[in-house]
């Protein structure tokens, strides 16, 4: 290939990826469609775009290299406390479930694609995973309620590699099956497995150990941080899979897990990544489509067709209700879960490289990697349209989220958050600061210590049932990037920050556009609010009722008195100065001096919401 001819098509893989990124934003539909879409244009259409010239012999290295930087990434937002509630329908999912999933889809291939025994149980254990690239923004999306987000996006990422060491294993397997028998099989099968786990378990683990004494003891430079992480990632991969092939996938992904539980400050690493993430994923779904022969996609006719629709209506919800029965999910947890597997990189890069193997068999190579991406693509359009409605329908997620995510876990934000908590509202804290975290935690309050302005700060919290963001430290600066950063995710409409301690009227005109609303009005700073805190004042939840109205609570409370928000029938109404005054049948949730006036009406007993 001509070097103009190579210098353009890179251009185009990077146009094409980058184009579909931009538009899928736009248009707001998953990425991954018109990545595929791009790289079909690119390819089979248009021909203007060959992997196999363009990358040649390093084509499929560079597949390999580039999911394991991208499961890399994806582990790091992995954290084990998430584990003691989901970890046992976690860990039936990942064992039951696969072993369900791998047997339903390999009966599926060879009844209804009429592929080889073989091809039939490699296709199977291909198409266990699900596509961590794909489940992330749709859990963005949907922010569901419960442990169904948490499971699904560790399932995502941790069943990639058991996928790609099952097909391993399958291949591998197959030749002394077919010159030895059985059981020499089998013993191959068991070593390779063991070989798996020693090998990946141990090399991903001694890599995580040394790179985090790397970065807590500074032995590189800041500016070098992202850079030597990713020469420990290809290291721990290459070394990996040169001792047992393809266990590098579980090398890195442990070890994204373990640095990401370390206490290690990721913040150089998470901002690098997760861009070189973004470049490796929008490259490889253009690289691998391209290669995709649409004629072998359409000889699958009817048979294709029917196989995706037995993958998402028979074969997952069987998996999950099988895998889930035992554990503490409800009916409306597992429904939803039966629903949401859309598969991504990870089965299009595997399939690919398996499909050139099983050419050296003279089994269905190109209709093997066809079948694949006619059910990632079905995956990604049935469950990216259906998935959210299907939520807010089992009330696992709501078109109007009202819960709250609080930045600051100082002694402002804990008595706030605790009132809105106790009245039945989702809350979650956020800071970086231990003691307040280890503070508010010992107060019953949901924490975490992601730093908020870290571009990966969503991708790391639960939100389930969160659709509004109050800034609440003491730093205006913070504040202010904070109400930024999290204006697209839930609109500027329901982005909120205190008002800035000393701010000057003409230049706060000038610079609007670089804040959120003010909370609970302009006259009350971080100071103002803490101020009245520490001089005694509480914070009260009282149910308003025609024998005490609001009038009659100001009253009791000598008047002075700051309404913060008020509750009715679950929604939450955060005050102001323009607020309509609160009324009868709502809890008023407020800032009060802890007796009230002498003269004044007794107010009714603090009322704890439903939960």
């Amino acid at each position: 290939m001509h070097e103009t001819d190579l210098l353009i098509s890179l251009t185009l893989v990077v146009v094409f990826g980058t184009g579909a990124q931009w538009l899928s934003w736009k248009l707001r539909l998953p990425s991954i469609l018109l990545l595929l879409a791009s790289g079909f244009i690119a390819g089979p259409v248009l021909n203007v775009v060959d992997p196999d010239k363009l990358l040649g012999d390093l084509l499929f290295p560079f597949v390999s290299i580039s999911v394991a930087v991208i499961l890399f990434e994806g582990s790091l937002s992995l954290k084990l406390p998430e584990l003691k509630q989901i970890g046992a329908a976690l860990g039936y999912i990942l064992s039951v479930g696969v072993f369900v999933t791998w047997g339903l889809i390999a009966i599926g291939a060879y009844y209804i694609l009429e592929f080889s025994v073989f091809a039939s149980i490699l296709l199977g254990a291909i198409l266990v995973v699900t596509g961590p690239t794909v489940i992330g923004p749709l859990l963005r999306q949907i922010r569901p309620i419960g442990q169904v987000g948490p499971i699904a996006r560790w399932e995502g990422i941790v069943i990639d590699p058991i996928g790609a060491v099952l097909a391993v294993l399958v291949f591998e397997a197959y030749a002394p099956l077919l010159s030895e028998g059985v059981n020499q099989s089998s013993i191959v099968a068991l070593q390779n497995l063991l070989s798996t786990i020693l090998y990946g378990g141990g090399i991903g683990a001694a890599a995580a150990i040394v790179l985090a004494w790397v970065l807590k003891n500074h032995a590189v430079p800041d500016h070098l941080e992202s850079l030597v992480t990713l020469l420990f990632v290809l290291t721990a991969f290459t070394a990996s899979n040169l001792c047992q092939e393809e266990s590098g996938l579980v090398a890195v992904t442990l070890m994204g897990v373990m640095l990401a539980n370390s206490g290690v400050t990721l913040k150089h690493i998470l901002e690098f990544k997760e861009s070189l993430s973004l470049l490796l994923i929008s490259g490889l779904f253009i690289l691998l489509a391209a290669r995709v022969e649409l004629s072998s996609i359409v000889q699958l006719g009817w048979r294709g067709q029917a196989f995706v629709a037995f993958v998402i209506l028979v074969v997952r919800p069987v998996a999950i209700f099988i895998s889930t029965a035992f554990s503490q999910l409800n009916w409306k947890e597992r429904l939803f879960l039966s629903w949401m597997a859309p598969r991504g990189i990870v089965a299009a890069a595997v399939s690919s490289v398996f499909a050139f193997k099983l050419s050296e068999y003279g089994t269905e190579g190109e209709q093997f990697v066809s079948a694949t991406f006619m059910v990632i693509v079905g995956t990604v359009v049935v469950y990216g349209l259906t998935a959210f409605p299907l939520a807010r329908k089992l009330g696992l997620a709501s078109s109007n989220p009202q819960g709250v995510l609080l930045l600051g876990a100082n002694e402002l934000a804990r008595a706030i958050g605790g009132a809105i908590q106790e009245a039945g509202i989702v809350v979650l804290l956020v800071d970086t600061n231990r003691w307040n975290i280890a503070t508010a935690r010992m107060e019953g309050l949901r924490t975490s210590s992601v730093n908020i302005l870290d571009e990966n700060a969503a991708h790391s919290l639960d939100l389930g049932g969160i659709g509004r963001f109050l800034a609440l430290t003491p730093n205006d600066e913070v504040n202010s990037l904070g109400a930024m950063h999290f204006a697209e995710l839930f609109g500027r409409a329901n982005v909120f920050q205190l008002t800035p301690w000393r701010r000057a009227e003409k230049q706060e005109r000038s610079v609007s556009h670089l804040r959120a609303r003010f909370l609970f009005g302009e006259d009350y700073s971080y100071q103002t609010l803490v101020n009245r805190l520490d001089s005694g004042a509480v914070i009260k939840t009282t149910k308003l009722t025609t024998e005490f109205t609001f009038d009659d609570f100001q009253n009791a409370y000598g008047g002075d008195v700051i309404p913060l928000f008020t509750i009715q029938n679950g929604k939450l109404a955060i005050l102001d100065s323009t607020s309509p005054e609160p009324k009868v049948g709502q809890k008023l949730i407020a800032i009060v001096d802890p007796q009230p006036a002498s003269t004044s009406p007794t107010p009714p007993p603090t009322e704890e919401a439903d939960a």
